[in-house]
């Protein structure tokens, strides 16, 4: 036998070792990305139906609006939904009685967040489209998608990731379904779009309740639920915290450059987006391997590898996309096609977002919620700082895109500054 046999018949044996150590973990990444693999086709034939159907300056009204609604929606229930996937992960047993706190909660919180929509309308929306319109996406984002996103939540904490994931996939396709349809029927105005999108997020609530959601008791216990208020608060605000971070830029360039500009801007941050989905299946199965052994991450090595990992498989997703875009400019419809020459300007951004993401998830993993709320405010007014500087200065996109990466390296090192001096402290026990 020779050398290179015996070194190929090592790397094998360790390979067959590693596989056997972790299948199911493996299993339950493969059966989560074959999801996100469906999903992101579905995202992608979604995303080119309604960019391409919309006038420019209207699909950024409507990813603006959107955007604002999943902000909010972070408020349903106060954040309780935290403590349902918590249970969920460690004490499945609970799930029926926490269940019943998400949705009391849920119907407790409708007032404020009802105030904080009306304000957002008022400050933000009023001028550009109608409050019935606005409305409608806000039920759309707020009551229906989160509800379904509680669903996953909670699937995905029992162990069932295909069954988490398939719902996912299920979900997009109904709102493929209804943007081709629109698509179809040339029907032209956000108004028209409102009612699809509404329909469509709708039908996809029902589908996860009545289908999807484990077949529970409902069990109403108060005292359960204050002993993890102040966790359920600090999630919630936690969660509007990053999705400020992450999506507030979009109503900020809305503000500065106008509806236009904000379309230009929705379709490039919109792409960068879709090399997020196999990194979030990584995130949430990381999440739980966190919450059982906390010192999975203890070492700087397993930490950088992971960092490496992040940001080379969001590179590759996004230049992917640009090198396609460079030789079918019109390849996803005749509106994206003039964001095309720009995705090349912003191949560092994704991994920048993507490990942002990441190192949120980290915090809350360790039950450091205060610290990933106190994180994500410098994060978010920084972001919204440097990107008002950089629009004022110019609203040429050729001009401003380039230097998104610069905006986001620098959000980066800050994040990872905050988080890995978070982590060098004992974590906190999170259930």
């Amino acid at each position: 036998m020779t050398d290179e046999t015996t070194g190929s018949s090592i790397v094998l044996h360790r390979i067959k070792a590693l596989y056997i150590r972790h299948g199911a973990l493996i299993h339950a990444y493969l059966s989560m990305t074959g999801g996100s693999a469906g999903r992101l086709l579905l995202s992608l034939a979604y995303f080119i139906a309604v960019a391409n159907t919309l006038s420019i300056s209207d699909f950024g009204l409507f990813a603006t609006a959107s955007a604002a609604g999943i902000m909010i929606s972070r408020a349903l229930a106060f954040g309780f939904m935290s403590p349902l996937y918590r249970v969920a992960t460690v004490k499945p047993l609970l799930v029926g009685t926490y269940s019943a706190g998400f949705l009391v909660g849920a119907l407790l919180s409708l007032p404020m967040i009802a105030l904080i929509c009306a304000g957002t309308f008022l400050a933000l929306f009023s001028r550009d489209m109608s409050a019935g319109t606005f409305a409608a996406f806000m039920a759309a984002e707020i009551v229906c998608w989160r509800g379904l996103e509680t669903a996953v939540i909670v699937l995905n904490g029992l162990g069932r990731f295909g069954r988490g994931a398939l719902l996912v996939v299920i979900a997009t396709a109904i709102r493929t379904a209804a943007a081709l349809l629109f698509a179809l029927l040339q029907f032209k105005s956000l108004g028209a779009w409102s009612h699809f999108y509404l329909a469509a997020n709708a039908i996809s609530l029902v589908v996860a309740i009545m289908v999807f959601y484990p077949r529970v008791r409902l069990r109403w216990q108060p005292r359960l639920y204050f002993r993890r208020w102040a966790d359920s608060v600090s999630v919630a605000g936690a969660e509007i915290l990053f999705y400020i971070q992450s999506e507030f830029d979009k109503i900020a360039v809305l503000a500065i450059g106008g509806p236009a500009v904000s379309g230009i801007y929705a379709i490039l941050m919109r792409l960068a987006d879709l090399t997020a989905l196999p990194v979030r299946s990584f995130n949430t199965l990381l999440v739980q391997r966190i919450m059982r052994s906390p010192d999975a991450i203890a070492r700087w090595p397993v930490r950088l590898s992971i960092e490496f990992a992040v940001a080379v498989a969001s590179f590759v997703g996004i230049a992917a996309m640009a090198g396609y875009l460079h030789v079918f400019p019109n390849g996803l419809g005749r509106n994206v096609s003039a964001a095309a020459p720009i995705v090349a300007m912003i191949l560092l951004v994704p991994s920048f977002r993507n490990l942002i993401e990441y190192h949120s998830e980290l915090l809350y993993a360790t039950g450091r919620t205060v610290r990933r709320m106190a994180n994500l405010l410098v994060a978010g007014v920084v972001k919204v700082g440097l990107l008002a500087l950089l629009l004022r200065t110019t609203t040429d996109v050729a001009a401003w895109a380039p230097s998104l990466n610069l905006i986001f390296l620098a959000l980066y090192l800050l994040s990872f500054g905050l988080t890995y001096t978070a982590l060098s402290k004992p974590a906190s026990r999170v259930i």
